[in-house]
């Protein structure tokens, strides 16, 4: 007995892209738009595999075309039938449908209605956004990047480690942190006045991770280069566009690399990423320099194509302070760059990314590296148009006593880094790293100005939806 071979589904992005007509496809996907004439129907049916729509005939004459005929948008349908050349301009294929199957229905008081709509609309129906156009295109672009990112690294050598995201150290020194535990809040055990943290899950107070830098650097000094990508937590009370509780940082760390081979890397790294996106993500990409910001493409083909600015801190205090420009914030030695600063130098003086290094001491980090100056560390921030730091890193600072001497300056227990002075004990090397936020490099690459529009569902302060 001859057996009935099931079709096999084809995503709408390979069939656009394909040569060839074909006497046999399936899709399945969601109608995006519907018009009727006499005697037939055409449908837009998008899939999320790309950003183009295929258009579909549904003849009269097919069995079900009265159902089919009353289908809204957003209803999921499977179609098959044959590929044809497209008469229309637009696109070069169409299908002409033998069969329509009404997988989901969809009634008329779904939100997406409308061909536009506000970001501040959709992200109250965030679970919805990604069947428009506009964060559909985006998480494409997300999904290829974070590939990109891991093609970067495991093409030159390095190690991808898991950081762990529970900790008991807090590795800025910034105490906002959100804290992790399985005691009863309405009964919580004390001692002298303090919670007891000994009663806890791990007997002691434990904490969400702010990076995963720390741990990085244990796994650099016995594999070499390694990589972490991963989540990471701020309990930061702000709601401005830069800021959210939750975001992915991409953090290398590498044995034996001084600050110029740090700097060299980032920008590297950086250069690597936006190519990706103008080589793989350039139909996508259109739609951002077409309704976002029309100077995109050529804000990223200038990053990829131009070397990194590099400027000692002294010298842009001394830039900035000359430049004639009315800041908010007066540029001083000892303050850090405020975006203002950050903006005008990538934007308008050098018209490039620019990495910044050798910040004065007191404003960084324990972990840098103290020049021999004495007042300034081996720091870098990567600083790049529209976005201002887009990367924070140094070298590390690998020399025991000099290392217990900065945690005591800023007061934090030698205890709860133990292990990290251990590490500069035995056979401790010269190292650095650098932390890259994974939502400001997407709003780089789209244009997009509020970082709540990059992650899927954004954690923010009185926001836990979805």
């Amino acid at each position: 007995m001859e057996q009935t071979v099931a079709l096999k589904r084809d995503k709408i992005v390979t069939l656009l892209d394909g040569a060839a007509s074909r006497e046999q496809v399936l899709i399945k996907g969601w109608v995006r738009t519907r018009r009727d004439s006499k005697g037939f129907s055409f449908f837009e049916i998008n899939d999320g595999s790309c950003l183009r729509n295929i258009q579909v005939i549904v003849d009269a004459g097919i069995g079900n075309y009265s159902e089919a005929k009353d289908l809204g948008t957003g209803a999921a349908i499977a179609v098959e039938g044959k590929l044809v050349a497209s008469p229309g301009s637009g696109q070069p294929w169409e299908i002409q449908a033998d069969r329509i199957t009404v997988i989901g229905t969809c009634p008329e008081d779904y939100p997406l209605q409308k061909k536009r709509h506000s970001d501040e609309f959709l992200r109250t129906i965030a679970h919805l956004r990604p069947r428009t156009n506009k964060y559909g295109a985006l998480f494409r672009m997300r999904s290829r990047l974070a590939h990109a990112i891991h093609q970067f690294f495991q093409d030159r050598g390095f190690c991808y480690i898991h950081a762990p995201i529970l900790t008991a150290s807090d590795c800025e020194g910034a105490g906002a942190m959100f804290g992790v535990t399985t005691l009863d809040l309405r009964n919580v055990p004390k001692r002298d006045g303090r919670v007891d943290f000994s009663e806890d899950f791990f007997g002691k107070e434990a904490k969400l991770t702010v990076s995963g830098q720390l741990s990085g650097e244990m796994f650099a000094l016995g594999l070499g280069e390694i990589y972490t990508f991963g989540p990471t937590f701020r309990a930061e009370n702000s709601n401005i566009a830069r800021h959210m509780a939750e975001f992915w940082m991409i953090e290398p760390e590498m044995a034996f690399y001084d600050l110029d081979a740090n700097m060299s890397l980032a920008e590297e790294f950086i250069r690597y990423l936006v190519t990706d996106a103008l080589d793989r993500c350039r139909e996508d990409l259109r739609l951002f320099a077409r309704f976002v910001d029309p100077s995109l493409m050529a804000t990223l083909e200038n990053i990829a194509a131009n070397a990194f600015e590099r400027l000692p801190y002294d010298d842009a205090i001394e830039l900035l302070r000359r430049s004639g420009e009315s800041f908010e914030f007066e540029p001083a030695w000892g303050a850090d760059l405020q975006t203002e600063h950050e903006r005008y130098l990538t934007e308008r003086y050098f018209k490039k990314p620019v990495i910044v290094y050798n910040y004065p001491k007191d404003i960084k980090a324990f972990y840098m590296r103290l020049n021999d100056d004495g007042r300034t560390a081996a720091a870098m921030d990567v600083l790049v148009p529209r976005i201002g730091e887009i990367i924070g890193g140094s070298q590390r600072e690998e020399r025991y006593d000099v290392l217990r001497s900065r945690i005591n300056e800023m007061g934090f227990d030698q205890g709860h880094y133990w292990w990290y002075l251990d590490s500069r004990r035995f056979g401790s090397v010269p190292h650095s790293g650098f932390g890259l936020g994974f939502e400001r490099f997407l709003m780089l690459v789209t244009g997009v100005t509020n970082i709540r529009d990059v992650i899927p569902f954004p954690r923010t302060p009185k926001h836990l939806e979805f």
